[in-house]
């Protein structure tokens, strides 16, 4: 734990940004730095062996319509989202091809279909978990994955349930509705060691290639599977070294985009991932001896994973405490100098996917310098009630 701190500590000399450019800035403030989120994809590539194709990230993570833009430039062009608005901004950011793979029924399944037919240029895809769900989407362009459940019991029908698979594929063949492939998602390996998380996905991996045969034994041919986000990223990799088979299989890890704590640890460092995304907070208070407070709370970022919810950069020696909602105390060893109030902190989080949820805007940061705002386009959701897609304005730059 102590080297992977340090070596995410060292980052800061890429991270921070010259003092003048912060003296207007009102903190907390997200800052994403574009020049990490393009090495982050050159690690991904290389990983993949030059073919980004198989890459599918979660946009949960991204959510920026530049940091889409970003990556489409740059030849990431497949994703995945949960949210309407996700998808809504992942079409207007060039994606050629976007699977909402989060459960849709009734006006949420009515809106996706909307957004398919006035998003053209993009290929879009749902996931189903039974038969009665492929009826509203007879008559759309809208195909469709089968939601397969690996033992993380969230969603889908059980992977060891191949006959079910098998007749809900072919319910599709006989409503006209594509059959695109499977959706698998394996976050219940969260497992610190890597030989922990591999004991229970590559079960996961061999039981979804018998279930590809199976289908294709039934007539029944697809174009892909998709699986994994960034905890089973190491494992997937080692998987397919062993084991290539005759399919099309895109992974999805998102968080690798901006990257965290919590893939720093889950990820060998080796490879070379940086941090992407952080917060700028302000010291505000000083309130007893050794404590120091920032203005970074929970509603700034997430503590889902526990506290700390995330470090210092650059200053090890700091402990983060329970943070409440506006507020972060941070303990200051005895003996260690105490920072000033309005001293700058550059915060690591631990989970960055619901930390850049959290804001509305971002700093889009470059050679220590701040080169303009840019929207958080797709924070939070649609109006319940929302307007067509034709009346929509298109994402900002």
């Amino acid at each position: 734990m102590k080297q992977l701190h340090d070596a995410v500590h060292k980052q800061l000399l890429g991270l921070s940004v010259n003092p003048s450019e912060l003296d207007n800035v009102i903190t907390p403030a997200l800052a994403i730095y574009p020049e990490f989120i393009t090495a982050n994809v050159q690690v991904m590539q290389k990983l993949l062996k030059g073919h980004l194709e198989l890459w599918q990230p979660h946009v949960k993570t991204s959510k920026l319509a530049k940091t889409m833009r970003q990556l489409t430039a740059l030849g990431v062009t497949h994703f995945k989202c949960a949210t309407t608005l996700e998808l809504l901004t992942a079409c207007e950011a060039g994606a050629e091809e976007v699977l909402f793979s989060y459960p849709a029924d009734g006006p949420r399944a009515r809106r996706i279909r909307e957004i398919a037919f006035s998003s053209l240029g993009t290929r879009i895809f749902a996931t189903v978990e039974n038969v009665a769900q492929i009826d509203q989407w007879k008559g759309s362009n809208v195909g469709l994955y089968i939601d397969v459940n690996p033992g993380m019991d969230r969603t889908g029908i059980a992977l060891s349930a191949r006959q079910e698979i098998v007749k809900l594929a072919a319910g599709m063949a006989e409503s006209g509705v594509s059959f695109a492939g499977l959706h698998c998602y394996e976050g219940h390996a969260r497992q610190p060691d890597l030989t922990g998380r591999k004991a229970t996905l590559f079960p996961v991996y061999e039981a979804l290639t018998a279930l590809v045969r199976t289908l294709e034994n039934a007539g029944l041919s697809m174009n892909c599977v998709v699986t994994s986000g960034t905890p089973a990223l190491p494992c997937v990799l080692a998987f397919q070294e062993t084991c290539r088979e005759a399919f099309l299989h895109r992974i999805s890890p998102g968080t690798v985009v901006y990257g965290d704590l919590t893939s720093a640890e889950q990820l060998p460092s080796e490879w070379g991932f940086r941090l992407a995304a952080i917060v700028i907070s302000r010291v505000i208070s000083r309130p007893a001896p050794g404590i120091i407070t920032c203005d970074a709370g929970h509603k700034v970022m997430s503590a889902d994973l526990g506290v700390p919810n995330c470090i210092v950069l650059g200053h090890p020696e700091f402990e983060p405490l329970g943070p409440s909602e506006e507020h972060m105390p941070i303990r200051v060893p005895e003996g260690e100098p105490i920072p000033e109030i309005g001293t700058i902190l550059y915060l690591a989080p631990k989970h960055i996917c619901p930390t850049v949820n959290n804001f509305d805007e971002a700093l889009w940061v470059e050679g220590g310098r701040v080169l303009e705002v840019a929207e958080v386009t797709a924070r939070g959701r649609e109006s319940p009630l929302p307007s067509p897609v034709h009346e929509r304005s298109p994402v900002h730059e």
